[in-house]
């Protein structure tokens, strides 16, 4: 074996494990193998002696949860960051942090290429590839899996091969966690009809237990307490992946739209998440006025895209995040939820910049409202749709002749 190196980003799991072999085998590099901690509390020293039995020369264990959770969590917070409105991106974001680490130690160590465990299926190659190439455009990606063409069942016959310990879960399902959500998928998952068994969730329990009520306090788009206590948005995301979780909060089941083209069967939990953006976007619809509301639903949405599609690095991203950030300004305040059943309903909102009035909307007789105002708003607001009627009533119908005595106006 020569002396050139790879960096591998490692988890440690069949994929990865497979593909130390592979840069080995089939390469002849020396494999450095690195994780990234987005907080999926693995176990890394565990992950740093399977890194040493499959014969890479080093390891990194690198902790990037704060800045996973301040640079990306938090922006996609103030984006409602939902891909299809669904999917709170948890694996998409963490993909350019973890992409960032991987080339960070490929030039401390002097390697000639870097290595990730992706399939030629996934959107994670995608992801993957396009942050290293923004970062280095001359850097070598070598996509194992993808180059070998390999299906998880000869992935499997691989590992035994060249003596690849597996464990039980490698063989019945492939996850994905940070601390944002996590992702399940593979074996019995792949035939959409079958529901899900209870038995995938780590973070969601389906239990029954009597309603709980909680407040989110946001300054400026981010949460900063929870039920009166200030936290760290880390800590914040701890403490509800644990209670809304526990109420049954947080999984998505859904059909997906790959970036490569094909329709998926995924399934996520994600109780912190969905409970955070469902607060922030109710506070949103309470401070800001309907023109910002809408326009910002595309951004979004489109934000989102970017994200889900590979393109952290793409400057359409950043000019999205100084438009979100603006409109963040007055997202500051307390949205009151109710945790039951799988169900996290807002039922209750407030804030000094609300611009919701009860002595406009209110129906009782201390209303300010004018209602005599509203007959000339209404012939304003519906003229154009009232000529174009009148005017269809009066023109020829498609595939008729004009009748010259007809009424024109």
């Amino acid at each position: 074996m020569s002396n050139k190196k790879a960096v591998l980003a490692f988890s440690g799991g069949l994929d990865t494990s497979v593909c130390v072999k592979y840069l080995q085998n089939n390469h002849k590099l020396e494999v450095i193998t690195a994780t990234v901690d987005c907080g999926q509390k693995d176990d890394f020293e565990e992950i740093r002696k399977r890194s040493k039995i499959l014969g890479a020369i080093k390891h990194f264990n690198i902790d990037a949860k704060k800045e996973f959770v301040e640079n990306y969590v938090g922006r996609s917070i103030r984006a409602n960051g939902l891909y299809q409105g669904k999917y709170p991106l948890a694996t998409a974001l963490a993909r350019p942090l973890i992409a960032e680490k991987i080339m960070e130690v490929a030039a401390q160590e002097n390697a000639i290429a870097v290595a990730h465990g992706c399939t030629g299926k996934g959107n994670d190659q995608v992801r993957f590839d396009i942050a290293m190439s923004s970062i280095d455009p001359t850097i070598k990606i070598i996509a194992p899996i993808r180059e070998m063409n390999l299906t998880r069942d000869f992935e499997i016959k691989y590992a035994k091969k060249n003596n690849v310990p597996l464990s039980e879960e490698i063989k019945r399902y492939s996850t994905d966690t940070n601390i944002w959500g996590r992702a399940i998928e593979a074996g019995k998952l792949e035939d959409p009809w079958i529901e899900p068994p209870e038995e995938i969730f780590s973070l969601v329990k389906n239990r029954k237990i009597p309603a709980e009520y909680l407040e989110i306090e946001f300054d400026r788009g981010v949460p900063v307490a929870v039920d009166n206590r200030k936290m760290s948005l880390m800590n914040m995301i701890t403490y509800l992946n644990t209670k809304a979780g526990s109420h049954g909060i947080g999984v998505i089941d859904h059909i997906e739209d790959r970036v490569v083209g094909i329709k998926t069967r995924e399934i996520y939990e994600a109780p912190a998440a969905l409970t955070i953006l469902a607060a922030h976007k109710d506070l949103e619809q309470l401070v800001l006025t309907k023109h910002e509301l809408r326009f910002k639903q595309i951004v979004d949405d489109q934000w989102s895209w970017l994200i889900y599609s590979g393109f952290w690095f793409d400057p359409l991203r950043e000019d999205l995040d100084k438009f979100i950030e603006a409109t963040q300004i007055r997202v500051t305040g307390k949205v009151r939820m109710k945790l039951q059943n799988g169900s996290a309903k807002v039922v209750g909102r407030k804030s000094k910049n609300s611009l919701y009035r009860q002595s406009l909307a209110t129906y009782a007789s201390d209303s300010i409202f004018d209602q005599n105002l509203a007959k000339g708003f209404i012939e304003l607001w519906g003229m154009e749709t009232v000529i174009a009627n009148k005017l269809s009533k009066v023109l020829p119908v498609k595939g008729k002749g004009v009748n010259r005595n007809e009424k024109r106006v």
